[in-house]
């Protein structure tokens, strides 16, 4: 046996024209820690609820991988977290994640993700979340994706609208303390915003069957 035998989602991986996205190895952290490390965004501004971008680096390092770790052992079909890592010439650049809950039932994924700043302003950001959409609506069969950012974050919003979310209203966070407010997005399937190009999806019936979805449940 493999290791894609033992963990099948390990199989997917989606490739765009610049970027191949699959489910993070651990092979993958020691990239994706300096990644990570070499900056994210502004350190005046914190765009994520959760502000772990704050943290010392051994603490970032220690606590990203467990991240990535607990997302994966807690993976059931009622509640999973699909967490690619985005890749560049074969070196990770960041995340991009598909989160559900009772799919079968709701049919709707949310997203989130980062870049290393190094590849910021180059629409990369716009090419992953496309190819995480366009496999979430043609081989998962989603309905619905949903999105948030900080309603100052023009570049995370601007990547929603131009792949067709909507404003689907709003909620107040604190990232450090003081409150801000934080900009709901909705995409339903016939309303995504579509490349031009092609995203080559490998390892899609092993991912549907690893997440409880089968031919019935896609219907």
């Amino acid at each position: 046996m493999d290791l894609v035998d033992v963990w099948p989602l390990f199989r997917l991986c989606l490739r765009t024209p610049r970027l191949e996205l699959r489910v993070l190895r651990d092979d993958d952290l020691p990239g994706l820690v300096e990644a990570a490390r070499a900056g994210i965004h502004d350190p005046a501004r914190m765009p994520f609820a959760e502000p772990w971008t704050d943290l010392p680096d051994d603490e970032l390092t220690a606590g990203l991988a467990r991240h990535q770790w607990r997302q994966r052992a807690a993976l059931t079909p009622e509640s999973w977290s699909l967490n690619l890592v985005a890749r560049r010439d074969g070196v990770p650049i960041g995340m991009q994640d598909l989160v559900a809950r009772r799919f079968t039932t709701l049919r709707t994924v949310e997203t989130g993700s980062w870049l290393t700043a190094s590849a910021h302003g180059q629409g990369l950001g716009t090419e992953m979340r496309a190819a995480a959409l366009t496999f979430a609506f043609d081989h998962l069969r989603a309905e619905v994706a949903t999105s948030s950012a900080a309603e100052w974050n023009a570049a995370s919003l601007g990547v929603s609208r131009r792949l067709g979310y909507v404003d689907n209203g709003v909620s107040r966070v604190a990232p450090r303390g003081q409150a801000e407010i934080d900009q709901h997005l909705l995409l339903e399937r016939d309303s995504f915003v579509r490349p031009s190009w092609t995203t080559h999806v490998d390892g899609a019936p092993e991912a549907r069957r690893a997440l409880g979805l089968d031919e019935t449940a896609l219907r």
